[in-house]
């Protein structure tokens, strides 16, 4: 993993349904207790709930999973001041993520999602023109 490359302590927090296999090989710490961890947070990445998985019984309830695992106002409080709170898109507000947190000011997310656009531009860039140059080169 590359934030693990980088010198981040990476947490993976969700139920045990919803963690992919193998995850105890990867460079991360497994929790199933989000509220344990984020005292020591300097950033939390929500992901989006595939509603896929909602109804294989990955868990039981959209009540449920809020419950556990929801970033609230009540969670955010136990972040550090300094902490980012991150989601890549598109959130489900209320299970995910309250909409006061998404929209408070530690949140990044719509820098993360304008930031994820251009970078997605930019690859496709770089596929693209990259293609055509190295095309020319052989040509050559």
């Amino acid at each position: 993993m590359l934030l693990d490359t980088l010198g981040a302590e990476v947490v993976l927090v969700a139920p045990p349904t919803l963690l992919p296999v193998g995850v105890t090989g990867w460079p991360a710490t497994v929790s199933h207790d989000f509220d344990a961890e984020l005292p020591a947070a300097d950033a939390v990445l929500m992901l989006r709930v595939q509603a896929e998985r909602m109804n294989g019984g990955f868990f039981p309830s959209v009540r449920e999973y809020s419950v556990r695992y929801g970033l609230t106002e009540r969670r955010q409080a136990m972040l550090p001041g300094h902490a980012v709170v991150l989601h890549p898109g598109p959130m489900v507000r209320g299970m995910e993520i309250t909409s006061s947190v998404a929209d408070s000011s530690q949140s990044a997310v719509l820098q993360q999602v304008s930031n994820g656009v251009q970078v997605r531009m930019a690859v496709l860039f770089h596929v693209l023109v990259g293609a055509q140059d190295a095309g020319k080169e052989g040509a050559a």
